[in-house]
């Protein structure tokens, strides 16, 4: 499974969000270390771990 990420260095700290779910940021010590714990996240918003998860989502329109 692949899932996108949007990710940044901020001195010696890596941080990141799944793009899915934009409001929750994480950081690791090293881009490596980042995607692990976006992966915990990962786990953790899916499995119901955490309450009233807000989603990103694209919503499609017909052309006027």
């Amino acid at each position: 499974m692949k899932i996108a990420f949007t990710y940044w260095q901020d001195g010696n700290d890596w941080l990141g969000h799944l793009d899915e779910f934009p409001d929750y940021v994480t950081q690791g010590q090293s881009l490596d270390d980042l995607k692990a714990h976006l992966a915990d996240l990962q786990r953790d918003l899916t499995s119901g771990a955490i309450p009233a998860v807000r989603h990103h989502a694209e919503l499609e329109l017909a052309a006027a």
